[in-house]
């Protein structure tokens, strides 16, 4: 439960040290000298009176808000030292007057309380200057940083508020700059997407044309050929289609998700039917591939496409590097907090430098953007936004020339 005690407001911790201040110096006044108790109650008056008149005036000054007018915070410190040396003499003097019975006494202890109040006011701005020397070198820093320079950073000095302000400045000078070049990287990852899309497009269109012109030019009138023609115009049409599916995918990720139909269904038959359309591949390849599923791990409540769009991304990655004799295995167990799938290959693994940024929308280890060798790089992004769809997660481990294993967990 949140507590309903408010701070205490300034005016009363103001009041109360007054008060506090008052009471310790009658304290020290009976302690040193016994006074009688009708002196005591002198002092008393003495002391209230010139409390009383220090607290108003002080309140006044804060009330007005006299600090709030200068143009520097070294004379505003300068300014609370001269109040406050010119009360202290109001206070001594007061009292003096009243009992001092030599007028010698009393033009020395006025003569000594200015001196005192000229050395307080030198050694309040020589004080002052360290702080205000800080806040200049922040002020310095503030306008460099606003004028671009996202590198600024300020000395850290001691161990109060202006230090802790240093400190939050830092802060968010750093927080500022990993921004712009996170920002710097998405706008060239922009230029080059159109780019690698231009040219995911651009090839099977080209030959897709080509092959039509032929065929109208009669240039083309074996059937055998005719057929090849076609076969190919085929799969460069499926490449398309996949690219667009894929481009349309990742806007409704940035839309904000991709909508799920979720029902309880069969994980181990999704995963055998996977397993089925990809055999024919493997055995081509020459790469072992096989799968396994404990016992209870059916029924699951995901949107069974959606999983079968990951699972098929997963697979086709391993199966594309993993040399001829390789092996991909999937693994699919149930857990305390949901079920795991595994996906693990001993192809050419990730490299340490690509490995934290494998799940990145365009982002390809590989610069050659070949079709052959995964195209857009958009397929483990498109994974890992509807495996966050379904309130799981995805995750990676690889070994350069060991392969790698990508984990999927579903709640």
């Amino acid at each position: 439960m949140k507590s309903s005690i408010s701070p205490i407001p300034v005016i009363t911790r103001f009041a109360l040290g007054v008060l506090l201040i008052v009471a310790i110096s009658l304290a020290i006044f009976k302690m040193v000298m016994a006074p009688p108790l009708a002196e005591l109650g002198l002092m008393a008056l003495f002391l209230g009176i010139t409390a009383l008149v220090s607290a108003l005036i002080g309140y006044g000054a804060y009330r007005l808000g006299w600090i709030n007018l200068s143009p520097t915070l070294r004379w505003s410190l300068l300014g609370g030292y001269a109040l406050s040396s010119i009360l202290t003499f109001f206070n001594v003097w007061f009292s003096a007057q009243l009992m001092f019975v030599s007028e010698h006494d009393l033009l020395l202890a006025i003569v000594l309380l200015v001196f005192a109040g000229g050395m307080a006011m030198a050694l309040g701005y020589f004080l002052s200057t360290t702080v205000t020397d800080r806040i200049h070198l922040l002020k310095g820093a503030a306008e460099k940083l606003a004028g671009g320079d996202l590198k600024t950073r300020v000395p850290v000095q001691g161990r109060d508020e202006v230090a802790a302000l240093a400190r939050a400045f830092n802060q968010m000078a750093k927080q500022l700059e990993a921004a712009d070049n996170r920002q710097r990287a998405l706008e060239r990852l922009r230029a080059d997407l159109i780019t690698w899309v231009s040219h995911d497009l651009q090839t099977p269109l080209a030959s897709i044309r080509a092959i039509l012109e032929a065929l109208e030019d009669g240039m083309v009138d074996d059937p055998e050929t005719v057929r090849r023609y076609l076969n190919t115009a085929q799969r460069d049409v499926r490449s398309l289609s996949a690219l667009i599916d894929d481009l349309f995918q990742m806007a409704q990720l940035n839309a904000g998700g991709i909508p799920l139909d979720r029902a309880q269904s069969s994980l181990a038959d999704l995963i055998s039917d996977t397993l089925e359309s990809f055999s024919e591949l493997a055995s081509r390849q020459g790469v072992k591939l096989e799968g396994s599923v404990e016992s209870n791990i059916d029924p699951v409540t995901m949107d069974t496409q959606r999983i079968g769009r990951v699972l098929n991304n997963l697979i086709g990655n391993a199966l594309r590097h993993t040399p001829t004799q390789g092996e991909v295995k999937v693994h699919a167990r149930r857990t305390g907090s949901g079920v795991e799938v595994t996906v693990s290959d001993t192809g050419e693994g990730i490299r340490a430098d690509d490995l934290p940024h494998v799940f990145e929308s365009f982002y390809r280890g590989e610069k050659s953007r070949s079709r052959v060798t995964g195209g857009a790089g958009l397929g483990l992004a498109i994974s890992r936004g509807i495996i966050q769809a379904h309130g799981g997660e995805i995750k990676v481990q690889s070994e350069p020339g060991r392969g790698s294993q990508f984990t999927i967990v579903l709640p």
